[in-house]
């Protein structure tokens, strides 16, 4: 099993205190809409009308596409305009876990352990073509409910429970609900 770098209790005390510093200092973290600026952004790129400049938007931009529209242009202006904070912060994550690995001092000897831990291949077997399908349907799922939901758990649950958001709360509690008797159905051998 692969160990972290960081106990978890100070891990946990580092995150809080980083999330503390964005509320303080910036915005709420919230990763997911980043997600629909960078679809945006590929959308204006094979169709340049998809964001447009409008003076009468509260933004000063628009898009005849009622989502990005919404809030006065609000999408519509990160995509434009997509060097900002939010956008910058998803960079850096994907950036940042690269550089995690990289640097991770107690990486597995064999890159099947790497890419199959031991939990998976007790439940589910050693197919690592089924396991990069099932992660990439799964995170595409989270992803879905996250748009819908109108935030992520970056935003609903951490930054909102910070902010003692009741949205926080249900959505931490439907998260829980919802993940725990999943777990315990899909890995019953461990």
């Amino acid at each position: 099993m692969i160990k972290s770098v960081l106990p978890w209790p100070l891990a946990g005390i580092l995150l809080a205190v980083a999330f503390l510093a964005a509320i303080a200092f910036v915005k709420p973290i919230g990763v997911s809409t980043q997600f629909v600026i960078f679809d945006g952004i590929i959308w204006d790129l094979i169709q340049p009308d998809t964001i447009v400049i409008d003076e009468t938007a509260k933004t000063g931009f628009a898009s005849p596409n009622a989502y990005l529209n919404k809030s006065g242009g609000k999408y519509a202006h990160s995509i434009a305009n997509p060097v900002n904070y939010s956008f910058i912060f998803v960079i850096s994550m994907i950036v940042g876990a690269f550089l995690s690995v990289l640097l991770k001092g107690d990486k597995p000897h064999n890159s099947l352990e790497k890419a199959m831990p031991p939990v998976w291949s007790d439940n589910f077997g050693q197919s690592t073509k089924k396991r990069y399908i099932w992660s990439f349907i799964a995170g595409f799922i989270v992803l879905f409910g996250a748009r819908l939901a109108g935030g992520c758990t970056s935003g609903h649950m951490m930054s909102g429970i910070m902010q003692t958001a009741l949205s926080g709360y249900l959505f931490a509690a439907s998260a829980f609900a919802t993940a725990i008797p999943l777990a315990l159905i899909l890995y019953k051998n461990k």
